[in-house]
C-alpha cells in the first residue's frame, strides 16, 4: 500500500491565528483537525487501516508558515506489523518550519511488533527564529514479545546548518541493540528535541538513571531516555 498525506499551516494576515490551507491524506494516513489546544491548531493522524504492514510506503509532508502554529498528534500507537511482502514497510515524514512558525510533533509511540521490518525516517528543516518540539517514542515489541527489526532515523537542520543526526536500529537485524551500550534490558526508548530562540546553552541535566537532557548547537536541547515501559518513558519526556 502507498499513501500520501500533507498538511500546510499559514498565519492569518488579519486578526492573527492559524489557518490550514492544505489538509489531505490517503488511508491509512488520514488527517483530522480537532479541538485547538492552548490556541494552537491541532491535527490528529487517524489510522484508517492496520499497520504499517510489510511493503507499505507511507509519506507525510508538513509545512508551517511564518507566524503559524501547528500541533500534530495521533489517536493511537502505530504498530509496525509483518506483511506478506518481503519488502520492509516505510514511513517518511518531512517538515519545514518558517521563521516565526511553530511546530509540535507529538504522536503516540511506534511499536515494533514481532517479525516486522520497518523504517521510519524524519527530515526537518527549521528556519532561524522558529520553534520546534519533536518527540519520538519506540516500544520494542508488544507484551512479552521479542521485537521485529526497526530503524528510526531523524535529521534536523536549523538555519540552514545541521543540528541533529541520529539513527537507532533494534531487532534481529541490528547487532548489539540489546547490549549495555544501547538499550540493555529496556523495552522503551525515545527522545524530545526542543528548538526555541530563548533556550540558553548550559550543561547536561540528568533527569534520572537512564534519562538526560543535553544542549545542542544553537538554541536547542535534546532529551534522550531509555525506560522499562511506555509509561515511564512518557513521564521523562513530559518534563520541561
Amino acid at each position: 500500500m502507498r499513501a500520501y498525506a500533507r498538511v500546510t499551516a499559514q498565519a492569518v494576515k488579519r486578526g492573527g491565528g492559524t489557518v490550514l490551507t492544505e489538509l489531505r491524506g490517503d488511508s491509512p494516513l488520514l488527517l483530522r483537525r480537532t479541538h485547538d489546544e492552548d490556541g494552537i491548531v491541532t491535527v490528529h493522524l487517524v489510522g484508517g487501516a492496520a499497520g504499517p504492514l510489510g511493503g507499505d510506503e507511507l509519506r507525510l509532508d508538513v509545512v508551517v508558515g511564518s507566524g503559524a502554529a501547528l500541533r500534530l498528534r495521533s489517536v493511537a500507537a502505530s504498530i509496525a506489523l509483518p506483511g506478506r511482502a518481503a519488502a520492509p514497510s516505510q514511513f517518511t515524514v518531512t517538515a519545514r518550519v518558517a521563521s516565526g512558525g511553530s511546530l509540535q510533533w507529538l504522536p503516540e509511540p511506534t511499536v515494533a511488533a514481532a517479525r516486522c521490518r520497518h523504517n521510519a525516517y524524519a527530515s526537518i528543516d527549521v528556519a532561524e527564529e522558529a520553534d520546534l518540539l519533536w518527540r519520538d517514542e519506540l516500544i520494542c515489541g508488544r507484551y512479552a514479545e521479542t521485537p521485529g527489526s526497526l530503524t528510526m532515523s531523524t535529521s534536523v537542520a536549523y538555519a540552514g546548518a545541521p543540528l541533529l543526526r541520529q539513527c537507532l536500529r533494534v531487532g534481529p537485524d541490528a547487532d548489539g541493540w540489546a547490549g549495555p551500550a544501547v538499550l540493555g534490558a529496556a523495552k522503551a526508548t525515545g527522545s524530545l528535541l526542543q528548538v526555541h530562540p530563548g533556550i540558553s546553552a548550559g550543561g547536561p541535566i540528568v533527569l534520572g538513571p537512564t534519562a538526560v537532557r543535553t544542549p545542542l548547537r544553537g538554541p536547542a536541547t535534546l532529551t534522550t531516555v531509555v525506560a522499562d515501559d511506555a509509561h515511564a518513558l512518557r513521564a521523562y519526556l513530559g518534563r520541561r
